[in-house]
């Protein structure tokens, strides 16, 4: 009897409800960049904290009404940027752009707009000016208490300059899961230095997993490569979660050949198996399982585009709950030509996204889809993910698009030829 296939959307469904809550750390300001916000965060301070000038000029008073042009006021005082409070009297200050404005005055007038005149030291207006001309009021930025940084935020240069302007030293994030990559196969080789004899092949896997880790908001704290041995593979297992590892990802073995024993290891480590084969191209083999403790574990298969599709699709999901952060909503993108699929299946398709002459979106499937083949991963700068129900899909059609990590969105291309 054939084996029914789970679908896409009932594996994701498992994976989010067997991954753990996200825990929450404080990180420095200065260290948060690429982080998650775990919390809302409310100002602790007003922006700007006082009122100051947004130019070079003079302050002066002069209530409801505009102060005149020709009028000629004694200067009183200088206020540069990091003065202490002043008090103006009925004359003028110097000011400087940032500089607090002395109290009792409520306009500036720039520097070009007026002339500097001696005995006494005066100034003459050459253009009217009305209450509040070119002077920044205190919280007109941000109020104290206002919340200013949502939850699941992914925190840039930009909240950074925020967060640092009102003096939050620390902020509230989302600790990055902890993983572990396997690599499995007795033909890998690791060293790129070292010559290859008949049958090997250089283990790209690994550093894929070791660079894709990192740019899906989890720390990678264990590596390794073993051959078609179950034994050493339980002992990386262990060294993983003496690591700390919450979740390991391995590639290879999870297939029905002779050396495929990631599921017969993964019953000797005590695991429970929770999906093993799914509706999907590339990486129907895929495993997903709950070991002991509560670690979870993801057998990918091994070849390239398998591995980077399973990663891509199914473990950073699983990152993305442990980092609290809600399912990935796709972009919605027409395709530029018609395209076709042998079977009704989901399809994970390396893409280009780019725009089209008349600056319209469009997404191209790139020919190479096949599981072993890498340059098309490379050149690829998206993924189309085709609905299962359709083999055929006419030019036009809206498709769903995602970028190379949950965290990056697609980066269009300037044009698509």
């Amino acid at each position: 009897m054939t084996q029914k296939l789970m679908d896409a959307e009932q594996a994701l469904a498992l994976v989010r409800e067997h991954s753990p809550a996200p825990v929450a750390e404080t990180c420095r300001v200065d260290e948060a960049a690429g982080r998650i916000l775990h919390a809302d965060a409310a100002s602790p301070e007003t922006l700007p904290p006082f009122d100051n000038s947004a130019m070079d000029g003079f302050a002066l008073g002069g209530g409801a009404e505009p102060v005149a042009a020709g009028t000629e006021l004694a200067i009183e005082g200088e206020q540069a940027a990091g003065s202490l409070a002043a008090r103006g009297g009925s004359g003028a200050f110097e000011i400087m752009t940032g500089a607090r404005m002395p109290d009792g005055l409520d306009r500036v007038i720039p520097v070009e707009n007026t002339e500097r005149l001696d005995n006494p030291p005066r100034v003459r207006l050459n253009s009217d000016v009305a209450r509040h001309q070119n002077v920044r009021h205190a919280g007109t930025d941000v109020r104290k208490g206002q919340a200013v940084l949502a939850a699941g935020t992914q925190l840039e240069p930009r909240h950074i300059m925020l967060a640092a302007a009102l003096g939050m030293a620390q902020l509230p994030v989302a600790a990055r899961p902890r993983v572990a990559a396997i690599s499995t196969g007795r033909e890998l080789v690791d060293d790129p230095g070292q010559a290859l004899v008949s049958g090997q092949i250089r283990n790209s896997n690994g550093p894929y997993l070791a660079a894709g880790v990192p740019q899906a908001g989890a720390e990678l704290v264990h590596q390794a490569t073993v051959g078609d041995n179950a034994d050493a593979f339980i002992a990386e297992v262990k060294h993983a979660r003496e690591a700390g590892a919450q979740l390991l990802v391995s590639t290879g073995a999870v297939s029905m050949g002779r050396y495929d024993f990631i599921p017969q290891a993964v019953e000797q480590l005590g695991g429970e198996i929770l999906f093993h084969k799914l509706a999907i191209r590339p990486g129907m083999p895929m495993l997903f399982a709950r070991l002991g403790e509560g670690t979870l574990f993801f057998g990918l298969p091994g070849n390239p585009a398998s591995a980077a599709m399973g990663m891509r699709f199914f473990v950073e999901p699983a990152i993305r709950h442990m980092l609290g952060l809600p399912p990935e909503r796709p972009w919605r993108v027409p395709l530029k030509a018609d395209y076709v699929q042998k079977r009704r299946m989901r399809y994970h398709l390396k893409a280009r996204l780019g725009l089209q002459a008349d600056g319209r979106l469009a997404v191209e499937v790139l020919p190479g889809q096949q599981s072993y083949r890498i340059r098309p991963l490379a050149d690829a700068n998206a993924w189309v993910v085709t609905p299962p129900d359709t083999t055929a899909l006419a030019a036009g059609a809206l498709v769903d698009v995602y970028g190379h990590s949950h965290l990056q969105p697609p980066y269009p291309e300037v044009e698509i030829a």
